[in-house]
């Protein structure tokens, strides 16, 4: 053991300037037995680290590596297992514990012994020994010695212990000085026992010489005694003197605490009085103002808010601990709880008078309302209310209970009075539209027809003058067909020089004014109402909260969103729903009187819907982006639902028209009226719909109303039997195709384009249907030689058969000279001026193009005449010059 502690101290601790202490063959507890070295260590540089460090051979080879190393400082318990039998095992307890068992018990005593040691000298944190035998832990070297590690003169913590230079030379000297020290080990030892007895002797000698000098000593010793004896006399007898003086200056002191004491409470006394004094006293003018102080002035409304201010701020204040148990607090505190009382009695009182009267002097003003079609204004009365704001608010912080009664009071009143003025708004709003007042001669003059629909209008109101306000009794116009407008329309000229659409034109146009005035004047009714609310009930309006709408409705399927189900309010969970709630309280007639006012317009003409759409469209739009919450928009847009419906209504009314339209089977067709009334439609909708936000619903509209049209178009061309199809289809195409380029509607380009195509069809159709008639003979005869050709005979053998030889050919030309070619493109255009319309101008149109297309056939005809009968020199009795002037001649006499 001695030669591996050796060759470690060499390899592995004195290259890191550290000395190696103990050594101890060990092998982890329980497992496969695989034997290391556990070494104790200590630096020989100041500071002293003392180190644990554990040592293993390596695999490689015969040297040793330095595995891993703990400081001593980190080892808590030492546990040796059992102090009294021999046990090879113990536990180190680190971070963790490891557990060791020692290659024999010697080993692991001096180890741990090594360890304890180092403890002592080294550590401020004493380890634990447990199970470790009494005799282990005794330090070797005295506690008062502090030897240095590093000079040489270290506690011997070993047997062994490597002499330094100085000892080392210190022998050498000796040796030198006796020559036999080498080769005579006892004459040398004694030699050093003879000197040692010399000086031995030397030091005995010289302790007797100073005997004299001892008792000379001793002597001045004793007399020093005595001095202190009689000091301490004297000390003591000052001592009693004093005793009386240190009890007086005791007494005093404690007087002097007891005064500190007593006035540092006063102070603290004072404070706490002056506290509540401070805090919790109200003025008298103010106790005054609560009680008597007069709400309905500007001056008293002032003092009055002054003092609740000063009221709630003594009732507020944070009392210190203690104070609630003092008789003067409880007996203020019950004094400001009456005073809150019955100042909040009193300005609830108050201010529901305000609301009655209100209702009083509104109510006398709607007179003067009740012809015009405006509400009345009701600024003067939210700036007299805003003054009792802030005690609103010092109410609802105070006594919720009677703030939420002005709050209902203030709904009742106001729902009242906004519901008469209302409802009269809409009744003269109604009568404007109707023209009852001012229009009723001009009734007088109408159609059987629209005499009954006055009379209907007229059963809406009653002995007054004034609409009732239910149009249920109304039958809806009728949307007619072009030509039934035309013969009602004609006996409506007596009336002016309008004509019937003019007339038309300025009832939708009254009726789009009126519509906008009614919207312009609610709206900003409902957003001062509301702004008031807020602002007089200390409201907070912040911005919509996701998810408050519900029951949302696409105004393309025929929903929007609904803010409530009917009946049931939604509940109140901030301060936002309750002005929501109030606004639906106070205005809970406008979506029915809106509604009555739409269906009013949709049945007077079903194309008022257009105006409205547009209209309530752009408002609901700008309270949108307001607030897309608020009562405003909610309602507008539940009232959109109704238009967007009636809109929806009108195009389906426009489309059944289309398919129940029947034709006269003894006149000639013409122009369809739905294709007229489309025309119609696209141009007023175009001029209403401009920069409109909700152009995306006219876009499907006209896609709609378009696939109708062209469906019917073809459905009548169809079952026409005065008028060929193909003039039906072309005439009316050709009126859709002017219109649509006329209007440059771009959502319907692809149906232009189709219409086109279809007007471009049916005329070549109709013009080759015409013309195999005026040459009817000679057609058949060369559809036979094509069909010959066809067959497979070559084009100049066709001379050769019997049906079609040149004698035939001949025969056939001469049936066709000059005269008779131009009688029969005569009597083609008169057929054709029978079968065309007036109002589509198509004549020339066509004609032209017969005339290309007889050059076209006259040509085809010349050229199977060379390849057919070639050097027969057969031609036919007119030339193309002949036929440019028949067409110019017969349209020129026509």
């Amino acid at each position: 053991m001695t030669a591996i502690k050796h060759a470690l101290q060499r390899d592995i601790f004195t290259p890191n300037d550290e000395r190696l202490l103990s050594i101890v063959n060990v092998c982890k507890a329980g497992k496969k037995k695989k034997n290391c070295f556990l070494c104790a260590t200590v630096t020989t540089e100041r500071p002293v680290q003392v180190k644990m460090v554990k040592v293993k051979k390596s695999d490689k080879g015969d040297f040793y590596k330095r595995q891993i190393a703990w400081a001593l400082r980190d080892l808590a318990v030492v546990d040796a297992k059992d102090a009294i039998k021999e046990n090879p095992e113990f536990d180190l307890h680190f971070e963790k514990i490891y557990k060791w068992v020692a290659s024999s018990t010697a080993e692991k005593n001096a180890f741990i012994s090594c360890i304890w040691k180092l403890n002592q000298r080294y550590l401020r944190k004493k380890i634990d020994f447990v199970n470790v035998s009494s005799q282990l832990l005794e330090e070797s070297v005295p506690s008062g010695e502090n030897q240095s590690v590093t000079g040489g003169d270290e506690e011997v913590v070993d047997v062994y212990q490597e002499l330094n230079a100085r000892e080392e030379q210190d022998i050498e000297i000796m040796m030198e000085g006796c020559e036999c020290a080498i080769s005579n080990a006892e004459a040398f030892a004694e030699r050093l026992s003879r000197e040692l007895q010399v000086l031995d002797g030397a030091n005995i000698q010289s302790i007797m010489a100073s005997e004299k000098q001892v008792n000379i000593l001793m002597k001045l010793l004793d007399e020093a005694l005595k001095e202190v004896d009689q000091i301490e006399l004297k000390l003591s007898s000052y001592e009693e003197m004093l005793q009386s003086v240190k009890e007086q200056m005791d007494q005093i002191s404690e007087s002097n605490h007891l005064i500190h004491l007593s006035n540092t409470n006063n102070v603290k006394l004072l404070s706490e009085i002056e506290f509540l004094v401070n805090h919790m006293d109200l003025a008298k003018g103010h106790i005054k103002a609560l009680q008597e102080g007069d709400l309905s002035s500007s001056r008293g409304i002032e003092a009055c808010t002054n003092a609740a201010d000063a009221l709630l701020q003594c009732m507020n204040v944070a009392l210190r601990p203690g104070h609630d148990m003092l008789q003067a607090v409880k007996q203020q505190q019950q004094r400001f709880s009456d005073l809150r009382e019955q100042f909040a009695r009193r300005l609830a009182s108050h201010l529901n008078n305000v609301f009655v009267q209100q209702g009083h002097d509104q109510s006398s003003t709607l007179a003067q309302h009740s012809v015009e079609l405006a509400l009345p204004n009701h600024h003067p009365f939210h700036r007299d209310l805003l003054r009792y704001a802030k005690l609103m608010e010092w109410l609802k912080n105070t006594d919720y209970g009677k703030y939420e009664g002005l709050t209902k009071n203030y709904m009742d009143y106001l729902s009242r009075l906004y519901e008469r003025e209302i409802k009269d708004f809409f009744e003269v709003a109604k009568i404007k539209m109707t023209g009852t007042t001012k229009e009723s001669k001009k009734f007088a003059t109408l159609p059987r027809k629209e005499s009954a629909v006055k009379q209907e209008t007229e059963s809406l109101h009653g002995s007054s003058g004034k609409l009732t306000g239910s149009t249920s009794s109304l039958n809806k116009l009728s949307v007619q067909s072009s030509g039934n407008r035309r013969s009602q329309s004609s006996s409506l000229l007596d009336m002016g020089n309008m004509s019937a659409s003019d007339l038309d034109v300025a009832d939708r146009t009254k009726f789009d004014k009126i519509f906008e005035q009614v919207l312009s004047e609610l709206e900003p009714l409902c957003l001062a109402e509301q702004d008031f609310i807020s602002k007089f009930f200390k409201l907070q309006q912040h911005h919509s909260m996701p998810g408050t709408m519900t029951e949302a409705e696409d105004l393309d399927g025929g929903t929007l969103s609904r803010q409530h189900n009917a009946g049931v309010p939604p509940p109140v969970s901030s301060e936002k729903d309750m002005i929501r709630q109030m606004m639906i309280k106070i205005f809970r007639c406008i979506e029915p009187e809106l509604n009555n006012l739409i269906a009013l317009g949709d049945k007077i003409d079903s194309f008022n819907s257009l105006y409205m759409l547009v209209k309530m469209s752009h408002h609901v739009w700008t309270a949108q982006n307001v607030d897309p919450a608020s009562f405003l928009s909610t309602t507008l847009g539940n009232v959109l639902v109704t238009v967007k419906r009636n809109f929806d209504k009108c195009i389906s009314n426009q489309i059944r028209q289309m398919e129940e339209v029947k034709i006269s089977k003894k006149s000639k067709v013409g122009i369809l009226p739905f294709v007229a009334e489309f025309e119609e439609f696209a141009g007023l909708a175009e001029s209403i719909f401009k920069n409109a936000e909700r152009r995306g619903d006219l876009d499907k509209a006209y896609t709609k109303l378009i696939r109708g049209v062209f469906v019917n178009v073809e459905k009548v061309a169809n079952e026409s039997q005065k008028t060929p199809r193909d003039v039906v289809m072309m005439e009316n195409f050709h009126h859709i195709f002017a219109t649509l380029s006329r209007l440059k509607i771009s959502c319907l380009e692809a149906e232009k384009k189709e219409a086109k195509q279809k007007y471009t069809d049916h005329l070549q159709s109709y013009v080759i249907y015409s013309l195999g008639q005026p040459l009817e003979k000679l057609n058949h005869f060369f559809e036979g030689v094509e069909a010959r050709v066809a067959q497979g005979i070559r084009e100049e053998e066709v001379s050769y058969q019997l049906a079609f030889n040149k004698q035939e050919l001949r025969k056939v030309i001469k049936e066709y000279p000059g005269k008779e070619v131009k009688k029969g493109l005569d009597n083609l255009y008169k057929k054709v001026d029978k079968h065309l319309c007036e109002e589509e101008n198509l004549l020339q149109v066509v004609w032209h193009s017969m005339q290309d297309e007889f050059i076209r056939q006259y040509k085809h005809f010349e050229g199977l005449i060379a390849r057919c009968y070639p050097g027969s020199g057969v031609t036919m009795e007119f030339t193309i010059q002949d036929i440019l002037d028949y067409c110019s001649s017969i349209a020129q006499s026509h």
